[in-house]
């Protein structure tokens, strides 16, 4: 199973969270450390000192970031302008938690942005003791690394060297992701963010690859791995229904957690002769039942709820800016799932004015 390719650890949880002092003065000062170490990509791209791979690669984000302006219509600000060289392969690790019996996430509250289902540590070992705080509570845990995070435009958030250990796909989707989330970001909607930003991210890079640079083998490659996170996305809400039955029931707790075993087992096993057989791309490995749970299955939730509804979308305004635009046009203050059901039950495009995603974001 590849790692998630990204989480948005927004500013409010690096510097405003009403968590402990010592986890916002930790977070404040790698943040510090990163905002210092930064090298401006133009620079490096012309420094004949650095390596051809790392030149090649700092181009591509600089194409993928002008497509994403120019053509997607995204507000990327001051982001991904600038170059941080990490010392280590992981940027930071990220905490959910979820209630045993129910599908229900534990929440932490930031400013500006509400609750999210999660929590970033720069200290991976206090990661690891948060996690095992929770177990003691009677939570599901899981604890996964990040390669990439968004200050939502308080910060001109550099690109890491860890993000730059994807392929060519995963650095634009990344970027592109990023990106949308600087661009729209209801408060308190982690799942519609996560969600929407893999969306455009994915679609993002298919427009990209196929239409921007003309290259068929990439452009192949990412419209599999678009197809292939949507049969993922699918899978998961086939597993999450006979959870909530079960939750639902007045079944003992005993018999309970077996019989929760017994479905994630089965989904386990279903994954490998039936859904596997499904995916293009070969990113997709089998699920080990005795590492899922609640906080699992929903962690991943937040990437892939209702991609096909955002599929659909694309399909009836036939362009990325359009759709992305009229979502955020939608949405105004309100609900984006609400705003998406709107949008879907009246699948007649409007012509939109080449201003208007900047001008539904501000």
């Amino acid at each position: 199973m590849p790692r998630t390719p990204c989480v948005t650890c927004v500013v409010a949880m690096v510097f405003l969270t009403a968590c402990s002092p010592g986890y916002v003065l930790r977070a404040g000062w790698e943040e510090a450390k990163i905002l210092t170490a930064r090298r401006p990509i133009h620079e490096i791209v012309h420094d004949t000192t650095a390596s051809a791979e790392l030149r090649g690669k700092l181009r591509l984000v600089q194409h993928a970031r002008e497509y994403a302006q120019r053509t997607l219509k995204l507000v990327p600000g001051d982001a991904f302008t600038s170059y941080v060289e990490l010392e280590r392969d992981t940027l930071l690790m990220v905490v959910n938690a979820a209630h045993e019996f129910e599908l229900r996430w534990k929440t932490w509250w930031f400013p500006i942005v509400g609750r999210l289902p999660y929590k970033g540590y720069f200290d991976f070992e206090k990661a690891r003791l948060e996690a095992r705080k929770l177990d003691e509570q009677g939570y599901d845990t899981w604890v996964r690394p990040s390669a990439a995070f968004s200050t939502l435009g308080w910060f001109p958030d550099p690109l890491m060297s860890t993000t730059l250990r994807a392929d060519s796909a995963g650095i634009v989707e990344t970027v592109i992701h990023e990106i949308t989330h600087s661009t729209f970001f209801p408060k308190g909607q982690a799942r519609f963010n996560e969600s929407f930003a893999n969306f455009v991210g994915y679609r993002g890079a298919i427009s990209f690859f196929c239409d921007g640079l003309a290259d068929e083998r990439l452009c192949e490659a990412a419209e599999d791995r678009w197809h292939d996170i949507r049969v993922f996305g699918r899978f998961f809400h086939s597993v999450l229904d006979p959870l909530e039955k079960l939750y639902g029931s007045d079944l003992p707790a005993d018999e309970m957690r077996e019989e929760k075993g017994r479905i994630l087992r089965e989904a386990a096993e279903r994954f490998e002769s039936e859904v596997q057989a499904e995916f293009r791309s070969g990113r997709y490995r089998g699920l080990d039942p005795e590492r899922v749970n609640n906080a699992w299955l929903l962690s991943r939730m937040l990437y892939y709820t209702r991609l096909d509804d955002m599929e659909n979308l694309y399909q009836r305004y036939g362009d990325m800016p359009t759709a992305v635009g009229e979502v955020i046009r939608e949405t105004g203050n309100g609900d984006p799932w609400e705003a998406l059901d709107r949008l879907l039950a009246h699948p007649v495009a409007l012509e939109l004015p080449a201003s208007a995603v900047e001008t539904a974001a501000r």
